[in-house]
Order: C-alpha cells, then sequence, then structure tokens
C-alpha cells in the first residue's frame, strides 16, 4: 500500500512538472511575439504571468519535500526526488527569461523595433520545442532523448551570434542604434541561457537512470 501511494505522488509530481513546463513554454513565446508585434499589453501579461509560475514552484517544493519526509526514500527514488526539484528550480529560473523580455519590450516604451524580428523568434521556437521534449524525457527517464537534445543548443547558439553580428552593423553604421541594439541583444541572450537551462534538465534525467550526473557538452564544444 505504501509503495502504490509513493508511486501515486511521483506521477502527480510529474504531471504538475509538465504543467509548470508547459506555462513556463507558452509564457516564452508570448514574450517574444509581443516583443516582434510591440504589444506591451501582451508583455504585462507574460510579466504577471511568472507570478503564477514562482508560486506552482514553491508548491511543488514543499510537495517533493513532503514526499521525501513521509516515504524516506532511496536509491533511484530519492535521486528522483532530488532531480525533480532541480528541475523545478530551472523552470522558474527560465520562466525568468520570458519575464525578461516582457520586462524588456515595456521598457522600450514607443521606440520601433531596430530590425525586424526573424532569428529571435527562430531561437524561441527552438529553445520552447527543446524544454517540451527535455520534460518529456524526464519524465519517462528516456535517456536517449534526453542524450540528443543537447545537442540542439548549437543552432540557438549560432542564432545568438548570427543576431549579435548583424546588430554590431546597425551599431557601426550608426551609433545612435546602441540602445535599440541592447534591447535586442539581452533578448536573444535571454533566450540563449534558456536553452542553456533545458541542458541541465537532460543531465538530471541521465542522473536519475544512472547515478551520474555529469555535464553534457554541445557538440561543438567536444
Amino acid at each position: 500500500m505504501l509503495r502504490k501511494t509513493f508511486e501515486t505522488e511521483i506521477q502527480q509530481l510529474k504531471d504538475e512538472i509538465i504543467l509548470l513546463g508547459s506555462l513556463v513554454e507558452q509564457n516564452l513565446l508570448d514574450s517574444v511575439d509581443a516583443m516582434k508585434k510591440r504589444d506591451t499589453a501582451a508583455s504585462q501579461r507574460v510579466i504577471a504571468l511568472d507570478k503564477q509560475i514562482n508560486d506552482k514552484r514553491f508548491a511543488l517544493e514543499n510537495q517533493v519535500m513532503i514526499v521525501i519526509a513521509t516515504q524516506q526514500p532511496m536509491a533511484h527514488d530519492l535521486r528522483l526526488l532530488a532531480s525533480i526539484f532541480e528541475v523545478i528550480s530551472e523552470l522558474e529560473r527560465m520562466g525568468d527569461y520570458a519575464k525578461g523580455i516582457g520586462v524588456i519590450n515595456v521598457r522600450m516604451g514607443g521606440e520601433d523595433l531596430l530590425k525586424p524580428l526573424v532569428d529571435i523568434p527562430h531561437m524561441a521556437q527552438i529553445a520552447a520545442d527543446m524544454l517540451h521534449r527535455a520534460l518529456l524525457a524526464f519524465v519517462n527517464e528516456d535517456i536517449e532523448t534526453a542524450q540528443r537534445i543537447p545537442a540542439e543548443d548549437d543552432q540557438v547558439d549560432n542564432l545568438y551570434n548570427q543576431v549579435y553580428r548583424e546588430l554590431m552593423t546597425y551599431i557601426v553604421a550608426d551609433p545612435q542604434n546602441i540602445e535599440r541594439a541592447n534591447w535586442l541583444l539581452w533578448v536573444a541572450h535571454n533566450l540563449e541561457r534558456f536553452a542553456d537551462r533545458v541542458t541541465n534538465i537532460c543531465e538530471r534525467t541521465i542522473f536519475i537512470a544512472t547515478g551520474n550526473l555529469l555535464e553534457i557538452n554541445s557538440s561543438k564544444d567536444g
């Protein structure tokens, strides 16, 4: 009976992680869409939703601690619960990146975008898709998928470098473009960091199954 109760509690935690991940994923996409459209009202909604993400993170942390205290898990089960604790923390931080993009859009006020957004929405879509699949791999303990996903971070890094180089050309052409270029560079930076944290989730998936917590390098890093 105790084992069955434990398994039910674990499944509830996994379901809540998927829900939290969905909120973070959608908020990221919405933050970039609001930036692209210069829709400050939509950005305000992104910013407001971050509180819900934070609240859910703390509620899940409390739930994990209760399970640890009442079920006294060992070995694989303890690694799973410890990893859940880490993953919800990663998701909360990823939510902060989405909120940060919303804040940038609001702070820009009536300023026009320096250039139409093409690569930045592409970065957001790749990062959100990586997160979606990484969380499914996490709850299913799918090691093969968790090992493959981090290599996709190279795509996000390459797009970030492309955005950086393009923005520098605008600054060189006219130094008065510095502020508007910096706004977009910070957006791209948030997206790059968001994708990096997906790799951390993949590392936790591997840790649950193997007991080895190893850093996964992207393909370009060897």
